[in-house]
């Protein structure tokens, strides 16, 4: 399969469901039509995933090192270290404002 094969297959394949989209939501199909478009589409969409699939193992092989396809583990990856410098700020949550303490004025005001 040459390079743009793919692609050039996967876009037919797009605009092929998007036109199946449009005629079931147009609602002029009959039943039987509707359900010929509908296993089209599921044909369609088969398709499409294996060519995304072909694609996903290129994209592996070509990142591999040794040529060989090997999937990359977002977890393998090196973890850059965090330092206070490199966190962000975490703000407080704002405090209540203390208390001032009783003077014996107040005390005079209690009501008993």
């Amino acid at each position: 399969m040459s390079k743009t094969a793919g692609k050039g297959q996967y876009d037919e394949v797009v605009k092929r469901l998007e036109s199946i989209v449009e005629a079931l939501e147009g609602g002029e199909l009959s039943l039987e039509e509707s359900l010929e478009r509908f296993a089209e589409g599921i044909n369609l969409v088969r398709q499409g995933e294996g060519l995304l699939s072909d694609a996903e193992k290129r994209i592996e092989q070509l990142l591999s090192d040794d040529g060989r396809t090997a999937p990359i583990d977002v977890k393998e990856l090196p973890q850059t270290p965090t330092t206070a410098a490199s966190r962000p700020a975490v703000q407080a949550a704002p405090q209540p404002p203390a208390k001032r303490p009783a003077s014996p004025a107040d005390e005079d005001d209690v009501p008993f």
